[in-house]
């Protein structure tokens, strides 16, 4: 029986959060001797070497990104060739894509020509995957600024290493901001284009907008994303945490920018420390 697919769009050019409606039984991967939480296309067992190397360091960064362990050991299932990952996602132009059961599929890219981007790609898609163990992939009432800016964040940068934060300053001060307002449903998803960006300057920017939230005060950050994980509503998780809505409450961050409140801190792109 062939898969069903579902694009995931222009959005997915950054770092490759594709989805599928169905996935069957992994044909074509077999478990990688060294770690059963990774599946190798076979002949392509030095890139699951590389895989398995990286993963237990992702996996801590995550968890410690999210202050919850997974609910289930992530599975990574690894293609080495083109042909296999254009088996299973559909979405042209990424390097990794996260299944809505629970599986991450990296493309040979990240084992030439990308190799340096594996280890913060992989921990990027497996911050998608955490979430998704617990509340579904891509949920609805979480906006897709803060599923992408989070998990860039998570990744010290991973997925929006395209934009630099000066051109998100640029972007800005052009008018071109993240739309922190518009509310997102089961069949609307507002991405860059909504908020007059292209891919690369949204995920830097929600990247940022993410880190500004933690660093200003970690422990109502903490409030909110414990509060996400536990299925609450985006924007009711927020009043509780922080008694603003996100528009309001991120104003400081764009006045900073603007010069308009002399604060002009914004998070650096760098992974959170494990404890």
């Amino acid at each position: 029986m062939k898969p069903l697919w579902l694009a995931a769009g222009a959005f997915a050019l950054l770092s490759g959060c594709a989805a599928l409606t169905k996935m069957p039984v992994p044909e074509g991967f077999v478990p990688f001797a060294g770690d059963a939480r990774v599946w190798v296309e076979p002949g392509h067992e030095a890139y699951g070497a590389r895989v398995a190397a990286a993963l237990p360091a992702a996996i801590a960064q995550v968890e410690a990104a999210h202050y919850l362990p997974f609910v289930r050991p992530p599975r990574v299932y690894v293609c080495g060739s083109a042909a296999c990952f254009a088996r299973w996602v559909k979405t042209p132009k990424v390097s990794a894509a996260v299944v809505p059961d629970n599986r991450l599929i990296l493309s040979p890219r990240l084992d030439d020509p990308e190799r340096d981007r594996l280890p913060a790609l992989l921990a990027h898609e497996l911050a998608h995957l955490h979430l998704g163990q617990r509340i579904g992939h891509y949920h609805s009432t979480v906006p897709v600024w803060f599923h992408e800016g989070w998990a860039s964040l998570t990744a010290g940068g991973g997925g929006a290493e395209y934009a630099s934060d000066v051109q998100v300053f640029e972007a800005i001060r052009a008018g071109r901001r993240v739309d922190l307002i518009v509310r997102d449903a089961p069949d609307k998803r507002h991405r860059a284009p909504a908020s007059r960006l292209d891919v690369h300057g949204f995920y830097r920017q929600s990247m940022l907008l993410v880190g500004w939230l933690r660093t200003q005060d970690p422990v109502r950050f903490r409030q909110l994303v414990l509060a996400i994980q536990d299925n609450a509503d985006f924007e009711i998780a927020f009043w509780q945490a922080y008694g603003q809505s996100p528009a309001s409450r991120l104003a400081g961050f764009f006045g900073g920018v603007l010069g308009d409140n002399g604060d002009t801190q914004a998070a650096p792109a760098a992974p959170i420390s494990v404890p």
